[in-house]
């Protein structure tokens, strides 16, 4: 018993001194800390973030990328770890703020950075430009064969089916437990908990038959696999935002003017094609982001 005790007061007494690390976090006032979090087009837009504000202010940038998820990236800004981070508006209202899709962009939008700034002294920049929504993806293959279009034709099929989901999805209040009951989705067994990494491979080798990816996903097309058309409008929008503490743009305001060049400079088909280029072609993600500044004339 003795031991549990001591072990139970160890373990105590490292949460506290984790729990004292954070609170203490240095400053960093002489640089701005980019974060990301862990799959590629999060990487993408974190270095793109990273070279916008090397590229137009004095600033050293540090980048820490693949903090896995959004609870870790959001606990990195409010513990002052991280300065900005590239976030989703509907991934914000449902996953952090705990609230219900208003369904409506504008009004997401101005909810989540109202919300941000009044809880947490975190505000949001511009967004991006463009919408990267969970794609509910099947083999085009199948698509075709069953004539399915739309996540409510999907339905009938799904018991023959094996889903796969990253782990984000299956615990979110926007994700697999709201999607199942909206369209009674039921599979062949328990849906598998996997890396977002492996799901297209794993779609594409007949491992699973059904996953929840991203619509600007740069191996859809190279690798033959469709989109589900939301058709009961389950998902709210999601557009791409850079989140900022507050004390950081209000010491160095250059840093928000250098991200307000990048308000609706992405569309949905060059976000997938940045995507391809890191994920189908292999290439440096730096080298792939200073490209498109360049064609952008930023």
């Amino acid at each position: 018993m003795r031991h549990v005790l001591l072990a139970a007061g160890f373990a105590a007494l490292a949460i506290f001194l984790a729990m004292f690390a954070l609170s203490c976090a240095p400053s960093h006032s002489d640089r701005i800390v980019v974060g990301s979090k862990n799959f590629t087009e999060s990487f993408v837009l974190g270095e793109l973030i990273a070279q916008q504000i090397e590229n137009h202010t004095r600033l050293k940038v540090e980048r820490r990328f693949y903090l896995a998820g959004t609870y870790i990236c959001q606990q990195a800004m409010l513990a002052g770890r991280i300065d900005v981070y590239p976030e989703y508006t509907g991934t914000a209202l449902t996953a952090i703020l705990k609230e219900q899709n208003s369904g409506i962009k504008s009004q997401v939008y101005q909810r989540v950075k109202s919300e941000y700034e009044r809880r947490f002294q975190l505000t949001l920049g511009p967004a991006f430009g463009f919408n990267d929504t969970f794609a509910m993806e099947i083999r085009g293959e199948d698509a075709r064969r069953l004539g399915v279009k739309t996540l409510s034709q999907a339905a009938q099929f799904a018991p023959q089916w094996r889903a796969g989901f990253g782990y984000e999805f299956m615990e979110r209040p926007d994700g697999y437990r709201g999607l199942a009951a909206t369209y009674g989705l039921r599979f062949a067994e328990a849906p598998r908990v996997m890396d977002l990494g492996l799901l297209a491979r794993a779609l594409q080798d007949h491992q699973i038959d059904l996953a929840a990816g991203n619509a600007t996903d740069g191996l859809i097309a190279a690798m033959d696999l469709f989109v589900l058309d939301d058709d009961r409008h389950y998902f709210p929008p999601y557009e791409a935002v850079p989140v900022i503490r507050e004390q950081t743009a209000q010491q160095h305001p250059e840093v928000a003017r250098a991200l307000a060049a990048l308000d609706d400079k992405i569309s949905d088909a060059e976000m997938q094609q940045m995507n391809y280029a890191v994920d189908g072609q292999h290439r440096d993600a730096k080298d792939v982001v200073r490209d498109f500044l360049q064609r952008k004339g930023l």
